[in-house]
């Protein structure tokens, strides 16, 4: 690996408008590779640690898949079969696996846990979900819109329903790719204006009404109503969510070319309807398969830095 200053993805704004230009020409690269059946093994024997306290299908798969993929290997560790799950402090943890690997993914709770074990890595440490980030997830995402279309730049995406991690995460990432972000949920469940920046707000709209939030929007984009580690607000989320289901008259609204994106696993009936989700609009299938190559990519830029082609 390189001399240089270890890089952390721990949020969306660790990144600036210029690598995230590099690490998605670099996600076209090795796509393109990976449909060739092309062997490229950048990350020959390096070790990936990835550590979950939260379950996962898309996370560890695209991860597991990813190193493979650039000549690594990947070490899954389940937080309830380890030490940490027996109480061992984070920052030893941190210091003890970074030693014997050479990056790390946490898929977690709170994002203070992440940090923390960031803080106390030699190795670079990736944010593979939190309750307050999902920045995987939104890489993905905007790399599958600029695929199917072009640049998100000047674009307006339409987030309906909770204003979860992922809201969050759109939120850094309308200010940093430069598009308006327009975000309609429930009393109660709306942004709190306090964990955005100076820097966010202008590139933010909220809306009590989802339909008006549609309209002309270049991408729609929704969540669960009930994300992992709220489930017993399960029942008071259906009834305040009752009108935030995406579904064809609110499509309508939107952009006649507009795309429609859910980061899965999806729940048809509540956030987003059958018709919606499994139409000609949807792309969550090019968007869950993209989590594979921008993650692949991400991984070659943290542990290579710039390489050419």
């Amino acid at each position: 690996m390189n001399s240089k200053k270890i890089r952390h993805y721990l949020q969306f704004k660790d990144f600036s408008l210029d690598e995230y230009a590099y690490v998605f020409a670099r996600a076209r690269y090795l796509k393109q590779k990976f449909k060739n059946y092309e062997t490229y093994h950048p990350l020959h024997d390096c070790t990936l640690a990835m550590i979950f306290e939260k379950n996962s299908t898309r996370t560890r798969l695209s991860f597991e898949a990813g190193i493979h993929q650039l000549g690594g290997h990947a070490v899954f560790m389940n937080t309830k079969d380890t030490q940490l799950g027996r109480g061992e402090p984070i920052e030893d943890a941190a210091q003890v696996i970074s030693r014997m690997v050479d990056i790390i993914m946490i898929r977690t709770f709170g994002q203070d846990i992440l940090q923390r074990f960031a803080d106390h890595s030699r190795v670079p440490v990736i944010n593979g979900l939190t309750n307050e980030y999902h920045p995987c997830q939104v890489l993905a995402d905007i790399f599958t819109y600029c695929e199917q279309r072009a640049s998100i730049s000047g674009k307006t995406v339409a987030w309906i329903g909770d204003a979860n991690n992922m809201a969050y995460t759109w939120a850094e990432a309308a200010q940093i790719l430069g598009f308006k972000l327009r975000i309609s949920a429930p009393p109660g469940y709306r942004l709190e204006r306090a964990r955005l920046s100076a820097e966010n707000l202008p590139w933010i709209e909220e809306y009590d009404d989802p339909f008006a939030a549609c309209e002309g929007a270049d991408l729609v984009t929704t969540d669960v109503w009930t994300s992992m580690g709220f489930e017993t607000e399960n029942e008071a989320r259906r009834q305040a969510f009752a009108q935030w289901c995406v579904n064809a008259a609110m499509m309508a609204q939107a952009h006649p070319e507009a795309l429609f994106m859910h980061c899965l696993p999806a729940h048809r009936g509540e956030e987003v309807t059958a018709e919606v989700i499994d139409g000609p609009q949807s792309v969550v299938w090019e968007e869950a398969e993209n989590r594979l190559h921008v993650q692949k990519a991400l991984m070659e830029f943290l542990l290579l830095g710039r390489i050419g082609h």
